[in-house]
Parts: structure tokens; sequence; C-alpha cells
């Protein structure tokens, strides 16, 4: 995950920690992303958000640059994270902007060699700015939830550029669009009363700048429950 933009207006924020010194539980977090968490391209560069980042599940996705200067062990050296998960309660809710970072991206923005000496101090006061998420290499792709069936879809758009987070998903089937609803975090799920076999299309609106891409004819005849299918598309 890059981002070049290093000189940004930023705003104030308090980050905390979770997981492991190393990266996050991979249990992934709220927003259904699973162990892609720790793999590239987020490498354990994630963050839960707090209320006014989490967004109800609407800022799944977003990419942040996060820096610090607070405290001695502070490089002042921008890391960029994107929101995988949800910090609830405390001062997740009550601080106006809270990352909850994972323990490899707090550490990241230590001096070389200082990582778990600002870990050790929990809670630091941040600056950060939303900047334009870049998967370089990867385009998106579609995590059929395990859960569905032929009357039930649910998928997980992943590795999405620009604004990472998603404001509206359509399934293209039978030559009609048809609204997705959020069925939790970032996946997206569609009712169906007639069985949806495949081939279909997927069309993405982003969040912010409500651009619109389309992945043709993404998931395949016989598609499966589980299974992950790449697009040659991306925003």
């Amino acid at each position: 995950m890059n981002s070049s933009d290093t000189d940004l207006a930023t705003s104030p924020a308090i980050a905390t920690w979770y997981g492991g010194p190393g990266g996050p539980p991979i249990t992934g977090g709220a927003c259904g992303f699973g162990d892609a968490v720790v793999r590239a391209p987020f490498s354990s560069m994630i963050a839960a958000g707090g209320i006014s980042l989490w967004k109800s599940g609407r800022g799944c996705g977003a990419c942040y640059q996060v820096s610090c200067t607070a405290n001695p062990a502070c490089s002042g050296r921008p890391v960029t994270v994107v929101i995988t998960d949800q910090c609830p309660g405390g001062p997740c809710d009550s601080d106006p902007v809270h990352f909850d970072l994972s323990g490899a991206a707090f550490g990241a923005m230590a001096k070389p060699g200082q990582a778990d000496a600002l870990r050790n101090a929990g809670s630091i006061h941040i600056q950060y700015a939303r900047v334009p998420c870049s998967y370089p290499g990867f385009r998106i792709t579609f995590k059929v939830d395990s859960g569905s069936n032929p009357f039930f879809f649910a998928v997980l758009p992943e590795f999405v550029d620009g604004d990472g987070e998603i404001s509206a998903v359509d399934l293209q089937h039978g030559g009609s669009w048809s609204p997705m609803q959020i069925s939790f975090g970032a996946v997206w799920k569609l009712n169906s009363g007639t069985p949806l076999p495949g081939p279909f299309s997927i069309r993405l609106t982003s969040g912010v700048s409500r651009k619109t891409v389309v992945a043709t004819n993404v998931i395949p005849v016989g598609w499966r429950p589980g299974a992950t299918y790449t697009s040659n598309v991306n925003f």
C-alpha cells in the first residue's frame, strides 16, 4: 500500500494500538477482510476506526496517513494505514477522531529501534490526513462470503484504489442491475427470489468521489462460496 503524499494538511487525533507488537489479530476485524489483513498489500498496516472513522461500516477500506511528534520515540514520518476494523466504546466513541492501530502500524511511526518504546506509551496524540488508497499491481478482487447460496449472494470487494470505501454496489444478472445492501462492514449482499447461477457483473460506486467502475462478468458460472475472483479493473 503506497502513498506519496508527504506535505498534506493534517488534523489532530488520538492513537492507541491493539493485537501483538508485530501486527493485528488475524481475525481481521469487523470489516470482514479476515486474515487478508496480515498479507500484502495490507501487510498488517491497518487500523480500527473510532466512531467518526468507522461510519457504521462505511469507512471500511479508507486510507489515512498518520504520524506523531508528541513522544520522544516518534519519528514524525507518515505511515499509511487502512481502516479494516471498528474500535467500539470508550475513547473510540468519545474522542473526536480515534485510531486504534495495529501494533505494527503504531510501531512504524517510531524512530529506528524505538518501536517498543513508542508502543509502551499506549495512547498518543497524532496527526492524520485522508489519502487515496493505492495498491500497485493489484486489481479489485471479490471474495464471495462463505454463507452465500444460489438465492443469496454476499461479497467483499478488496484492494479498492482511490477512496477505498464504497458507497454502493450493484449486481447485474439476467440483463438488469440490482442494488445490493450492506451485510456487515465491507460485505455486501443480495437476497434474490430466483437462482443466481452467474456469470454476473458488479458495479462499485466510491464513497467520496462517487466514481463508478464495472467489473464485467467477474463472477463466473458455477461460482463457489468462499472463492475469490479477481477483476481487471480498479479506480
